[in-house]
C-alpha cells in the first residue's frame, strides 16, 4: 500500500543521502498524482515468487494487496486518465499529439539503457520495439540509419565523464528532436549543457540548422542538484564553469576529426577500389604528373620555406589502395568547382568554400598561439577613411598587430595598409583592413579578440580565399584537396555549407542506367 501513499516512497534517510542521489524518481510522489486522476492497478513479481501480487488506487484510495497472475517484473496500468476531473481532460491534445509525447519519453528511456528491451504499444499495435544491444546499435535503432553513419564517438575521461555520439556537422536537423543529454543516467534539459554544445557545433553549423547527439556525462552526485524541477529535468551544476569547459572541448575534439568526410544528405554506399577502373581518355587529363611536384599555393607565405611540400602518394592513381580520400584533380568547372576523383567515384568541391575553411582554422590556431605571421607590403595600400577609422587605428594598434596588420595614418581622412597576415598575403588588402575595423568600431576590441573572434577571423578567412573565376592549374587544385584532407571540419566552411559532395560510382551508373 505503501506505494501509492504520499510522502511515503522517499529514499532519502539522511542528509549524506541528499548529496548523493543516483535515482532517477520523480521530485513527489508519482504514483500518488497518477492515482489521484486515474484509475491504476499496480502487479509486481520477484524473481522466483510462486506468483504476483496486485493493488489498486482510485481517484485517491488505496484497494487491498491481492494475488494476481503476473511474469517477473512490475506493471503499471493506468486507465481514464482525469475521468474525475473533466477540465483538465479538455485541455488534452489529439491522440497523435499525446502519442507523440509518449513515444518521446519512450526514446528517453530508451537510449539510457540499450541493454533494457524498450517495447511501446499504441491501440494494440507494437509501435516500436528495442531488444538489448550496444549502445551504438540502440541509437541506430531509435534516431535512424542516416544519424548513426554520420556520428563521431565521443570520449572524454577525466572528474567528469562523457560519453556517446555526435552528429557530424553535415547532418543537421530543422529542430532541436534529435538532441538528448544525460546526466549520471537521467535525461535532462539544461541551458548550460546546451550552450556548450552549441559552442561546440557554432562554426559548422549553416543558418538555423540544429546538430544531433547523445551524450552521456558522468559527474559525482555532489556536483549536480537534480531537484530543481518536479520531474527532474532541469539541474544546477556546482561548479557550471567547469562542465562547460569539459563538455565543450571534448564534443569540439571529436568533431574535429571531421575532415574530408561526406555530406551524410548526399552519401552514398562506398564502391571497392577493385571495381573502378579509370577510363582510356583520362590519361589526357594529367593524371600522371608526380604528386611530389605540388607547390603550397595554399601554404603560409610566412613559412621559412616559402612554399611547403603536400603530403601525397608518389603517384596520381585514384584506385592506389594508399591512394588519399579526396582522390586527384581532374579539372576545373566554370571557375568555381574543382572536380576530383577517388577510389569511390567523383568528387566535386566549392574551392573558395573549402580554402575559407582552411584558412579559418589556420587563422584559429596562429591567433592562439601568438604567431601570426606577417607579410609586408612591397607598396602600401591606401584608401580613404573617416575620422572614427582613424581614431580606431591610433587607439587600438595593438589589437591589429595582433591580428597580423600594420595600419597607420597618413592623413585625417586616410590610412596605409603596410602589413597582413602571411596567409591573407593575395586578399584586397585595403578591403580587408576595413572588413576588421568594421568590427572593431561596432564591437571594441576586446570583444573582437574574444567572443566575437571567430566571425572576425571567419571573415578575415573569407575575404583571403581564392575567388570564383580564379582559373587553377592541376598542382593547385590537388595541393588545395590536400590541404583539405589535413584540416579539421573541411567538410563544411566556417558558415556551415558543405565544401565537397561525393557521387560514386553506382551513382554514376544510375544515372546513365547501367546494369539494367
Amino acid at each position: 500500500p505503501m506505494a501509492f501513499a504520499r510522502h511515503a516512497t522517499s529514499k532519502i534517510a539522511s542528509l549524506e543521502d541528499l548529496e548523493q542521489i543516483r535515482s532517477l524518481g520523480f521530485r513527489g510522489e508519482a504514483l500518488a498524482s497518477i492515482a489521484s486522476v486515474a484509475r491504476v492497478v499496480m502487479a509486481s513479481r520477484a524473481t522466483g515468487a510462486a506468483h504476483a501480487f496486485a493493488l489498486s488506487a482510485e481517484a485517491g484510495s488505496i484497494g487491498a494487496v491481492e494475488p494476481a497472475a503476473q511474469p517477473p517484473g512490475t506493471a503499471v496500468e493506468v486507465d481514464d486518465l482525469y475521468y474525475n476531473t473533466p477540465a483538465r481532460r479538455k485541455f488534452l491534445k489529439s491522440d497523435a499529439t499525446e502519442f507523440a509525447h509518449c513515444e518521446a519519453v519512450f526514446t528517453r528511456a530508451a537510449l539510457s539503457r540499450p541493454d533494457v528491451t524498450f517495447t511501446l504499444r499504441h491501440n494494440g499495435r507494437v509501435a516500436a520495439r528495442f531488444a538489448p544491444t550496444d549502445p551504438a546499435q540502440r541509437v541506430e535503432a531509435a534516431l535512424g540509419p542516416e544519424f548513426a553513419q554520420s556520428m563521431r564517438s565521443v570520449e572524454a575521461n577525466g572528474v567528469l565523464r562523457l560519453t556517446g555520439f555526435a552528429g557530424s556537422p553535415a547532418y543537421t536537423r530543422a529542430s532541436r528532436d534529435a538532441q538528448f543529454v544525460y546526466v549520471n543516467g537521467r535525461f535532462v534539459r539544461d541551458k548550460l549543457l546546451s550552450h556548450a554544445l552549441r559552442e561546440a557545433y557554432r562554426d559548422v553549423l549553416h543558418g538555423e540548422r540544429h546538430p544531433a547527439y547523445v551524450l552521456f556525462l558522468e559527474i559525482d552526485p555532489r556536483g549536480v542538484d537534480v531537484n530543481v524541477h518536479p520531474a527532474k529535468i532541469e539541474i544546477r551544476f556546482r561548479d557550471p564553469r567547469a562542465v562547460h569547459q569539459f563538455v565543450f572541448h571534448a564534443v569540439a575534439k571529436g568533431l574535429s576529426g571531421t575532415a574530408a568526410e561526406t555530406p551524410v544528405a548526399i552519401a552514398s554506399p562506398l564502391v571497392t577500389g577493385s571495381s573502378i577502373r579509370p577510363r582510356a581518355d583520362q590519361a589526357a587529363l594529367g593524371l600522371a604528373q608526380p604528386v611530389a611536384s605540388y607547390t603550397a599555393m595554399f601554404a603560409d607565405r610566412g613559412s621559412s620555406a616559402g612554399a611547403a611540400a603536400v603530403k601525397s602518394p608518389a603517384r596520381e592513381d585514384p584506385d592506389a589502395a594508399d591512394a588519399p580520400p579526396l582522390g586527384f584533380a581532374l579539372a576545373q568547372l566554370h571557375g568555381v568547382y574543382i572536380l576530383a576523383q577517388n577510389q569511390q567515384g567523383l568528387i566535386l568541391v566549392d574551392m573558395h568554400a573549402a580554402h575559407e575553411r582552411i584558412l579559418y582554422e589556420k587563422l584559429k590556431g596562429a591567433l592562439e598561439s601568438r604567431a601570426m605571421n606577417t607579410q609586408k607590403l612591397l607598396i602600401p595600400s591606401t584608401f580613404h577613411a573617416d575620422r572614427v577609422d582613424v581614431a580606431t587605428v591610433e587607439e587600438h594598434g595593438p589589437t591589429l598587430s595582433q591580428l597580423g596588420f600594420d595600419v597607420t595614418a597618413i592623413s585625417p581622412f586616410a590610412l596605409a595598409v603596410r602589413a597582413v597576415p602571411a596567409m591573407l598575403a593575395e586578399a584586397d588588402a585595403a578591403e580587408l583592413a576595413r572588413a576588421v575595423l568594421r568590427d572593431i568600431r561596432e564591437y571594441g576590441a576586446s570583444r573582437v579578440l574574444t567572443e566575437r573572434r571567430d566571425e572576425l577571423l571567419g571573415t578575415m578567412a573569407c575575404h583571403g580565399a581564392v575567388r570564383a573565376h580564379r582559373a587553377l592549374t592541376i598542382l593547385e587544385m590537388n595541393a588545395l584537396l590536400r590541404e583539405m584532407e589535413e584540416t579539421e571540419r573541411s567538410g563544411q566552411c566556417n558558415h556551415g555549407r558543405p565544401t565537397w559532395y561525393q557521387m560514386s560510382l553506382a551513382d554514376l551508373d544510375k544515372l546513365f542506367m547501367r546494369g539494367r
